[in-house]
C-alpha cells in the first residue's frame, strides 16, 4: 500500500509551535482544505475511496485512527501529532474512527469536491481495486 507518513515542517518557539504546509511540503497542488471536529468517539467518518483525488490527513488536535484498505491489504494508523501527516493516494478506502475528545482532523485535498470521484460502495471499490 502506497500510504506514507510525512513530516510537516515546524518551527519551535517558547511562545508556541508553528507547522507549515505549503508548496513542496506535499506531492500535489492543494485545491481544497476542510476539517472535522466535534466528532463523537463512537462515530465513523470516511467510508469511501477516491478515483483521482489524493489527500493529506493531519490530526491538528487529539487523536483518531485511519483504517485503510487498498483491496489487497488493510492497515490502521493512529494520527496524534500536528506535525505528521498521512498521505493517501487514489483508490484507497478509508474509515476514520476512535476520535478522542476535542480532536480536529484537517484534510488537504488535491481536487475540489466532485461526487463523481467518490466510490461510496465497498463492493464496488473491491471490484475496481482488483481490476
Amino acid at each position: 500500500m502506497e500510504i506514507k507518513i510525512i513530516d510537516i515542517p515546524k518551527i519551535t518557539d517558547p511562545r508556541g509551535n508553528l507547522a507549515v504546509v505549503e508548496g513542496d511540503t506535499i506531492p500535489f497542488k492543494m485545491e481544497r482544505i476542510y476539517y472535522l471536529y466535534d466528532v463523537p468517539s463512537t462515530s465513523h467518518r470516511g467510508g469511501h475511496a477516491h478515483k483521482e483525488l489524493r489527500q493529506l490527513i493531519i490530526a491538528l488536535s487529539g487523536s483518531f485512527d485511519v483504517v485503510l484498505d487498498d483491496g489487497k491489504e488493510q492497515k490502521a494508523i493512529t494520527l496524534n501529532k500536528p506535525d505528521k501527516g498521512l498521505l493517501i493516494p487514489t483508490m484507497v478506502w478509508r474509515e476514520l474512527e476512535n476520535f478522542s475528545s476535542g480532536s480536529v482532523c484537517m484534510v488537504v485535498a488535491s481536487m475540489e469536491f466532485s461526487e463523481d470521484d467518490y466510490i461510496r460502495d465497498y463492493s464496488d471499490f473491491k471490484k475496481l481495486a482488483s481490476s
